[in-house]
């Protein structure tokens, strides 16, 4: 019998967890006994086997102190703290990865998010969808710093990725635990796993969740992320849309320089078979054909990068157990 009192043996206990809450902090000393008050009175009412993991992302105030003493109390917390400041992307990595429940919900612990509504996005999991994000429709953030930035990365969000979220951004999500078994985070792509296991044919809703004005601290985003997400969205549609097949990326490119210098070639060396005494090539279009050479070395520089990308995709793929596709179900 474990501390949850279940007995069995699911592979690294993860049958034996129905849900587990993973929740970054950063210097949020303020609020940390307040969330664990209120998000425990929701999952002690869950009557199912849960867990929390709480990660301390190197605070630098007493967040830290006060989360080993909520882990101590209570065995249903597990706490998992960073040497030092990674950031809200590798915090959420690890915390799924020391996570063994059927379901994981994940949400920050600014008390933005009310904790009071995960068992919505429990039973939108149990209709059958692999993945339900929040979706913080009347959000409390000022119009020109916060609001105005997010709504036009989110809009391109849903272009890049073809996923119609509102609201990318939020933490506030829950998992079925295998649609993040083949998922790594880095970066700032915590904010991108809906779309790249909407890749692998995973079912997506999205629900309105309340947004509270944080009742102490300071928030930790600026409009320095904007930049990020910016350069993140570069990395979310290469990995969703060519991530097996880095040649398709690189080909296209690479054939239409190559014809296009193909052309002007072609024309220089016509025009010199045509008049070939009294037309000087490099003298009249000397400009033109450097720009064709050009072409035709940027279309030969893409293909090899395209090459040596498949090359990259075919060891990683061959040498790791990730897969390229997603099983539903076996049915024997």
């Amino acid at each position: 019998m474990d501390i949850y009192g279940n007995t069995g043996s699911g592979k690294d206990g993860a049958a034996e967890v129905y849900c587990s809450v993973v929740v970054p902090f950063f210097n949020e000393e303020e609020l940390v006994q307040r969330f664990y008050d209120r998000l425990a009175k929701v999952v002690r009412k869950l009557d199912r086997p849960y867990e929390i993991i709480f990660v301390n992302d190197g605070s630098t105030d007493r967040t830290g102190e006060i989360l080993e003493q909520i882990a101590l109390a209570d065995e249903h917390v597990l706490l998992v703290d960073f040497k030092r400041n990674f950031g809200q992307t590798p915090a959420l990595q690890a915390g799924f990865d020391h996570a063994r429940g059927r379901i994981i919900v994940a949400l920050d612990g600014d008390l933005e998010n009310d904790p009071f509504e995960i068992p919505i996005f429990l039973d939108k999991i149990e209709e059958g969808y692999d993945i339900v994000s929040g979706w913080r429709a009347r959000r409390r953030h000022g119009w020109l710093l916060r609001r105005v930035p997010s709504m036009a990365a989110n809009w391109l969000l849903r272009k890049v990725s073809g996923v119609p979220l509102h609201d990318f951004g939020v933490t506030f999500k829950a998992y079925r635990r295998e649609m993040l078994d083949d998922v790594r985070l880095y970066g700032d792509m915590h904010r991108f796993v809906p779309a790249v296991c909407n890749r692998l044919g995973a079912r997506i809703c999205e629900i309105v969740t309340k947004h509270i004005n944080r009742p102490a601290g300071k928030s930790k985003y600026g409009p320095g992320r904007t930049f990020r997400v910016a350069l993140d969205l570069i990395t979310l549609r290469f990995t969703t849309a060519y991530l097996t097949r880095p040649l398709h990326f690189f080909g296209k490119w690479g054939m239409l320089a190559g014809a296009i210098g193909g052309l002007i070639l072609t024309y220089g060396l016509v025009r010199k078979l045509i008049q070939w005494s009294s037309f000087s090539l490099f003298t009249e279009h000397g400009p033109l054909m450097a720009l064709g050479f050009v072409m035709v070395i940027v279309s030969l520089l893409f293909l090899a990068t395209g090459l040596m990308g498949e090359l990259l995709m075919r060891i990683y793929f061959e040498s790791t157990p990730a897969r390229t596709y997603a099983v539903k179900r076996v049915v024997h």
